[in-house]
């Protein structure tokens, strides 16, 4: 079965987006009609040029910008029908010798980053009566790794913030789902896994996907075939495109 997205009139914000997930999300929105705008600290060549995506710089962490940021979209907009909350920081650090500063950093990015976006969005979203949230969380919220315990926590704690938000919001017609998008050849992940070993390991065993394998699952929950909240889409194993060609 052949499927299509029409995200025609349709404005997203996607965090985190400058490149990975984020941006190829961002192509992928404006492909099927919608305009993408794209929160990240840093500019995104990767975007450059793209017909209805719109990049801006912005720090998650700081919620004074982030509300002034979505404030902007709405009003140059006249509406916003979706957030997909990808923006995170994967430092490495043994937990002994974790410098306090950066484990403030990695939960004020990955967990708090996502409550000021969820705040900003959903006084629009409710009056509504319509919209989506996308959160991303990871297998290590499930079974941890040595050096990534900021990390871990921060994706694990996202997974029961979804779902609450989800129930606070099921009235008001918004959907809340939380994604594990598995392992992806991210320049995130390349930087958290820098040694062969390591991809080795991943190509071995769940297998590692590009940004653009995630595109499908995630338009399809942001559209409206996606009847539910509160649940979970996992890929676990990541379907390459060699893989289905060769099929």
């Amino acid at each position: 079965m052949r499927v299509s997205f029409d995200a025609s009139g349709e404005v997203l914000v996607v965090t985190g987006g400058a490149n990975g997930i984020g941006a190829a999300l961002a192509r992928g929105f404006a492909a099927a009609g919608g305009t993408a705008v794209v929160f990240d600290v840093a500019p995104s060549a990767a975007l450059d040029g793209v017909a209805r995506v719109e990049p801006q710089q912005v720090d998650v962490a700081d919620r004074d910008a982030v509300h002034a940021a979505i404030a902007g979209v709405i009003a140059r907009h006249g509406r916003l029908d979706a957030l997909v909350a990808g923006a995170a920081v994967q430092p490495r650090a043994d937990v002994a010798a974790m410098d306090p500063a950066q484990w403030r950093r990695t939960l004020a990015v990955n967990l708090d980053g996502v409550v000021w976006c969820c705040q900003a969005v959903l006084p629009q979203m409710t009056a509504a009566r319509r919209g989506t949230i996308l959160v991303f969380a990871s297998g290590l919220a499930h079974m941890g790794r040595a050096q990534a315990s900021a990390y871990a926590a921060s994706k694990g704690a996202l997974v029961a913030f979804a779902k609450s938000l989800a129930a606070e919001v099921a009235d008001a017609r918004v959907r809340v789902n939380t994604v594990f998008p598995g392992v992806i050849d991210t320049p995130q992940f390349q930087a958290a896994n820098p040694s062969g070993g390591e991809r080795e390991h991943w190509q071995r065993t769940t297998g590692i996907g590009t940004p653009e394998d995630v595109v499908g699952p995630l338009l399809f929950l942001l559209s409206d075939a996606a009847t539910m909240t509160g649940s979970t889409l996992t890929r676990d194993r990541a379907f390459g495109r060699e893989e289905e060609e060769s099929a």
